[in-house]
């Protein structure tokens, strides 16, 4: 139980892949608030559910004030919460754009700016973000998700040497083709799967687990000397 003793906050948390990686933490024995616009009473498997809207400054700052007085921490702070609204470029609605870039790049932004005061406090604090396969492998249709991701990977770079060194690392895990969360509508569209498959060189689409694996470690003691890092949990992509 390596992250006995440990707060960690999950945004988005509460299905797909923001689950799995809120039970391998609390697997490991982290008290974990999982964040969402909306939440359920009890969450279950142990989860503590508090409702924010990453795309809200004050809502966030809130959240991680709650936290602090309620559980203590926020020692981890995985920043997961993220849409996609597909479309290519010359018909993708503005309001769509913004609703992208507005969760997926300024709510890493707020989550991460809320949590700062408390994770440079906590001995060896840890910020997990989340990208893509598809910050770095584009597909047509996918502008805003894609520029999205490629933006909060150089963010994630950034604020890791600027936290380096108040002891605190900052790390990004990529998923590829994962059947969890968005990734498994992804699997079950007939016309763009079949497309897709035959990159992926471990033969199968990833699971929630396998990702959640990758965040635990990054959220854990055993990463202390990584930081700045983007780790690509996709079997290997052709």
């Amino acid at each position: 139980m390596k992250l006995r003793g440990r707060t960690a906050v999950v945004t988005g948390g509460t299905r797909g892949l923001g689950r799995d990686v809120a039970l391998a933490l609390a697997g490991a024995g982290a008290t974990v608030v999982v964040a969402a616009r909306e939440v359920a009473d009890d969450p279950g498997d142990g989860l503590i559910a508090l409702k924010a809207d990453v795309t809200a400054p004050d809502s966030v700052a809130s959240l991680m004030d709650t936290v602090h007085e309620r559980y203590g921490g926020p020692h981890i702070v995985v920043a997961n919460a993220g849409v996609s609204r597909p479309g290519p470029v010359a018909s993708l609605s503005v309001e769509h754009w913004s609703e992208v870039v507005e969760t997926n790049l300024h709510g890493v932004f707020h989550t991460v700016r809320a949590a700062l005061p408390y994770v440079r406090a906590a001995p060896g604090g840890r910020i997990v973000t989340m990208s893509s396969l598809l910050a770095s492998r584009v597909v047509a249709g996918a502008a805003a998700y894609c520029a999205s991701k490629a933006a909060v990977e150089a963010f994630t770079a950034v604020t890791a040497l600027e936290l380096a060194a108040d002891g605190v690392t900052v790390n990004c895990v990529a998923p590829g083709y994962i059947d969890s969360g968005m990734g498994k509508a992804l699997i079950g569209n007939e016309a763009l799967w079949p497309r897709l498959a035959p990159s992926l060189a471990a033969g199968r689409p990833g699971t929630g687990d396998e990702v959640a694996q990758a965040v635990l470690f990054l959220a854990s003691p055993q990463s202390g000397y990584v930081n700045g890092q983007v780790l690509r949990v996709d079997g290997g992509v052709r």
